[in-house]
């Protein structure tokens, strides 16, 4: 009888014991971001900047990559940085690239923590490697803290990063977009499409000084 007796006690203490640990263990809050905020976490610069640029890309096209590598870092060190321009990315992922519309969820989950830029050019500059494998996750982890990847984890599969993405695509398909990279200047509410494909840096160079003296 004791036996029996210290097994069932034994057991009531243990149940007790997790009912305990369950009660003093709340589940992780939900992080929770709009639409706007991901947007905002997309663009650089001065929103009072007198050119606002925007690109329609995707993180796996090799000739976003290069306009990426060889344009966009020098117009955001001659323009954005000075504030003459505001660039803004929007998410463009072609059907024909397997893993494309997974990275721009990935990087728009890390824009909602306010780093868009670094695993952007993470996805970029590691375009080859994961677009090889669809192991996104190492190329983002390469330049986030552990802290911040559990935080774009949360994040990267919530409907609202599917609908920024989606959004994206609307606004492209409105615009006409039919390729990637494209890109549109806004200045004094006109919205002027520049010619599509990877714009060499020193002819897109000219037409942004050329508008800033108008």
């Amino acid at each position: 009888m004791g036996h029996t007796f210290s097994r069932s006690a034994l057991a009531i203490a243990l149940a007790m014991v997790c009912a305990g640990t369950m009660a003093s263990s709340p589940a992780m809050p939900q992080l929770k971001i709009s639409l706007d905020e991901i947007d905002a976490g997309k663009a650089i610069g001065s929103k009072n900047a007198p050119i606002r640029l925007e690109d329609f890309t995707d993180f796996e096209c090799p000739a976003c990559k290069y306009l990426f590598e060889h344009t966009t870092k020098m117009v955001i060190d001659d323009y954005v940085s000075t504030g003459k321009v505001y660039l803004i990315h929007h998410d463009f992922p072609l059907a024909m690239h397997h893993y494309s519309k997974e990275a721009a969820h990935w990087a728009d989950a890390a824009a909602a923590i306010g780093k868009f830029q670094a695993v952007a050019g993470a996805l970029y500059m590691q375009q080859e490697t994961w677009g090889a494998s669809g192991n996104i996750e190492a190329t983002v982890a390469s330049v986030l803290s552990p802290a911040e990847l559990k935080k774009v984890k949360a994040l990267v599969n919530t409907p609202e990063i599917q609908d920024a993405v989606q959004r994206d695509i609307a606004l492209g398909n409105q615009r006409g977009v039919s390729q990637t990279p494209s890109m549109f200047v806004m200045q004094n509410g006109k919205v002027i499409p520049l010619p599509p494909g990877p714009i060499a840096y020193p002819l897109l160079k000219q037409y942004l000084d050329y508008l800033l003296k108008q």
